[in-house]
């Protein structure tokens, strides 16, 4: 009796690495893209995540900032000289206010060190620059130590990042959004 070869063997005499082997393509890349299709899930969840609290608050002031009426809409009571309440607080973050019509600032929790405030102003950067997208970049030549500005790139709308020690002698780093005359 001669051997068979695999090709003439019926399909239910074949072993079982034999039968996968010659599965459909399109059927055996399933598992892969369900896998590609996970990752891409867990990426954007993850994404999400990373958002900092207040991103979606920044966003609205940086908006606001674009507009010719800048933060009319989110001043509220008249504070000490030209300053104003404001209506629109970052989650997380003290003190937010107005200066005159066109610059929104507001202060991050207090930090004990100096030190501390640094690392805090690199994280608060880093989470502002992920928040806002690609159209904002740091201005380096505007920059220094303790003093980061970033800039849109079509706008006239502009962010530092400073740190500031309070009369108690604890640091915050201050966010101040100022949108620029044309």
């Amino acid at each position: 009796m001669t051997e068979l070869s695999s090709i003439s063997k019926p399909r239910l005499a074949m072993s079982h690495t034999e039968r996968h082997a010659r599965a459909p393509i399109s059927t055996a890349f399933i598992p892969a893209g369900v896998s590609i299709t996970t990752l891409v899930l867990i990426a954007a969840v993850m994404a999400q995540e990373a958002m900092a609290p207040y991103c979606s608050d920044l966003k609205r002031a940086t908006d606001l900032a674009m507009t010719n009426e800048r933060f009319a809409s989110i001043s509220t009571k008249p504070r000490d000289g030209n300053f104003a309440d404001s209506s629109l607080a970052l989650m997380d973050w003290d003190d937010c206010s107005l200066y005159g019509a066109r610059t929104y600032t507001c202060d991050s929790q207090p930090i004990r060190t100096a030190q501390e405030a640094d690392q805090a102003q690199e994280k608060i950067f880093h989470e502002v620059q992920t928040c806002l997208g690609n159209s904002w970049a740091e201005a380096k030549d505007r920059s220094s130590l303790g003093f980061i500005v970033l800039h849109h790139a079509d706008q006239p709308v502009s962010i530092t990042l400073s740190i500031d020690q309070t009369d108690q002698k604890q640091y915050v780093v201050r966010l101040i959004l100022f949108g620029r005359s044309n």
